[in-house]
């Protein structure tokens, strides 16, 4: 267990908007800061950040909280992994009782996954320093490739003996289980005739490149053979597993993550030396997709951190081939894409370790050329003077431009190929069209089959109806969280008898803090709040605000349940939807939310009466139905109901049909 000393510590000091800017790239406005959505594809930012509130919402997924709920949401983490990695990047001391086994046994399948890769992690580095073989073969490797001890430490790269069992053997001694040393695809089981199984490491013999999230969790290895054995694959990857999937994963995305926000770009290359060596000299803002085909996925990764790709080639033309289908991709998403091809012979990798940083950061510069200019100049070499191929080539490279989503960006590339490929570009633009076109009927085709595979009876479309009660208790939450300690003169409304006997409503003033006065006016009226959450919220927050001096959201949060955090971040950062619109920018200047706080708070209260004396007036009309007796009492005090709701309603200035 954390103290909660410990867990009070993380959440004065932890800053939301330095936390959250670690994953996603936050723009300024006005006092919050504004992203596109960590969790849903998207290209127009529905993700908000309140410095002030320390909260966050994203609008496209409805998810939000407090610091903590983004990692618990975002990174997966259990509520004590997020205390512990704030807790990490903010220098504070973690104060735990030790766990007991029964507590251990009870952490779920994939905290033992990550446990069990943390565990290889440190296993496979402490060999590679601490062991002859290890020293000898996996170190002597490193720094051929020319890394340094700081660089070898950083990325935890390690060795794994070349013997059968001693990884497993290890981690077994350690109390490590064999169902999670399986799982994460570090061991191998295999049954064999009699019931016994053969146990053996899957890395035996290799240099080890441990593969970590966005928040820094080893998920899986990637395993170098330096061996001549033909037989061995030379580069093995864990098996994917429920903590690694390889398609939603970069190498190199936890140290490059400040660097590609910063420098507004990301350098994507091929393997991971390459991204090492790159890193080590200066440019670090380096991934790789670690072998495999760029995905979606991934992308979208990169996405979250910056809008600029630049892809670095070697010279080798059947890779370049290939790796042009992941262009393709990532102009889908929206991005921009540069292409930079190194000499002959010359990769990342060696380029890098051969030339200044200086001078690394020149050649980028100087040779990063737009996809399209990559493209065209590429594929007119092959084409050289065929006619056909010349045809293709530019049927090729309209394609590419078809996945653009953005039409002047289109339009731009269209002309530019034109000019460099010596075509109309009326051509390109029929071109275009009929790509468009046919992609608009097969989309049109497959949504037709899919709404005919489940094609229902059509009724009648039934409008939803607006649950006034619910909007109303969200409301005084709202007022509660956001004025809840502010002093307000509130104009109070007592029922009297005038001069000619009939009942009004006569204001008077009194001076009372925002809480007293929701509270005494609920507590007068006998009004319980329906919602389970809201009415949960509403008693926290009227302990927190009458026995504390100072009220503030980011404390009053971590008292609370994360399930209600997301609630509660979503009553408070409803409104900011609307900055998200920059309506100033178009001559519309909304009115600022802390404006008339009593009249905000006296209608609101005066609402949620009204509505309750409707609910009871329909109530004693349903006990009226099909009774014979006497009703005479239940319809006087329907009357007086109705002519109460009629002075209300007044005050509210509503007309009652």
């Amino acid at each position: 267990m954390i103290s909660k000393n410990t867990i009070d510590q993380v959440y004065e000091t932890a800053r939301l908007e330095e936390v959250i800017g670690d994953f996603v790239q936050l723009k300024k406005s006005g006092s919050n800061f504004k992203g596109l959505s960590p969790f849903t594809d998207e290209r127009t930012p529905s993700f908000m950040v309140s410095p002030v509130k320390q909260i966050w919402k994203d609008f496209s997924s409805g998810k939000g909280g407090n610091v903590v709920a983004f990692l618990m949401e975002h990174e997966h983490f259990t509520y004590p992994e997020a205390i512990k990695y704030l807790a990490k990047k903010y220098n504070i001391e973690v104060e735990e009782t030790e766990q007991t086994n029964e507590q251990k046994e009870q952490a779920n399948e994939r905290e033992s996954m990550y446990l069990v890769s943390e565990y290889a992690q440190k296993y496979f580095s402490d060999t590679l320093w601490e062991s002859q073989p290890g020293k000898a073969i996996g170190l002597s490797y490193f720094k051929e490739r020319g890394f340094t001890d700081d660089t070898i430490k950083k990325f935890g790269l390690g060795y794994s003996l070349d013997e059968w069992e001693a990884f497993t053997k290890s981690a077994l001694d350690q109390g490590y289980q064999l169902e999670f040393l399986e799982k994460t695809g570090l061991t191998i089981v295999k049954e064999q005739t009699g019931g016994e199984s053969r146990k053996f490491d899957r890395f035996k013999g290799r240099v080890m490149f441990p593969i970590h999230s966005m928040s820094g969790r080893v998920l899986g290895f990637g395993g170098r053979i330096l061996t001549n054995d033909k037989k061995a694959a030379k580069y093995l990857n864990s098996p994917e597993s429920e903590i690694y999937h390889k398609s939603k994963v970069l190498y190199g995305i936890y140290f490059a993550k400040q660097a590609i926000a910063k420098e507004d770009n990301c350098f994507l290359v091929e393997g991971y030396t390459d991204v090492i060596q790159m890193y080590q000299r200066g440019v670090e803002n380096v991934v790789s997709s670690s072998g495999t085909a760029l995905t979606p996925e991934q992308i979208r990764l990169i996405n979250r951190l910056t809008k600029n790709i630049t892809v670095l080639f070697d010279g080798d033309a059947a890779g370049l081939r290939a790796s042009l289908r992941g262009i393709d991709l990532i102009l889908e998403q929206g991005m921009d894409v540069k292409v930079c091809t190194f000499p002959e012979g010359e990769d990342p990798d060696s380029f890098a370790k051969n030339n200044t940083y200086e001078d690394l950061v020149l050649y980028l510069e100087e040779n990063a050329k737009d996809f399209i200019q990559f493209k065209t100049s590429l594929l007119a070499e092959e084409a050289a003077n065929d006619p056909i191929k010349r045809a293709d080539t530019i049927r090729d490279i309209v394609h590419s431009i078809s996945k653009i989503p953005d039409r002047i960006k289109k339009e731009v590339y269209i002309q530019e190929c034109a000019k460099i490929m010596q075509i109309s570009e009326e051509v390109l633009y029929n071109t275009l069209a009929q790509i468009d076109k046919k992609g608009a009927a097969d989309t049109f085709k497959k949504q037709n089959q899919e709404q005919k595979a489940f094609e229902v009876v059509k009724s009648d479309p039934v409008t939803e109806k607006v649950d006034v009660q619910f909007e109303l208790e969200r409301k005084v939450i709202e007022m509660l969280l956001l004025y809840g300690d502010q002093k307000q003169e509130f104009e109070d409304l007592v029922l009297k008898e005038n001069d000619e006997g009939d009942l009004v409503l006569e204001p008077e003033t009194v001076e009372a803090k925002v809480y007293e006065k929701v509270f005494l006016d609920l507590q007068e009226d006998e009004i319980e709040l329906a919602n389970v959450n809201f009415r949960a919220i509403y008693y926290k927050l009227i302990e927190e605000l009458n026995a504390k001096e100072e009220f503030t959201v980011n404390s009053f949060l971590s008292e609370l349940d994360q399930e209600i955090v997301g609630e509660v971040s979503s009553i408070l950062m409803e409104e900011e939807r609307y900055t998200l619109h920059d309506w100033e920018r178009k001559d519309i200047y909304p009115k600022a939310k802390g404006q008339g706080v009593a009249q905000l708070v006296g209608e609101t209260i005066l609402t949620l009466r009204c509505n309750l004396i409707k609910t009871r007036i329909k109530k004693l009309q349903l006990d009226t139905e099909g009774k014979n007796g006497d009703n005479s009492e239940i319809l006087e005090e329907i009357v007086n109901y109705l002519q109460l709701n009629k002075l209300l309603n007044a005050k509210l200035n509503r007309v009652l049909s």
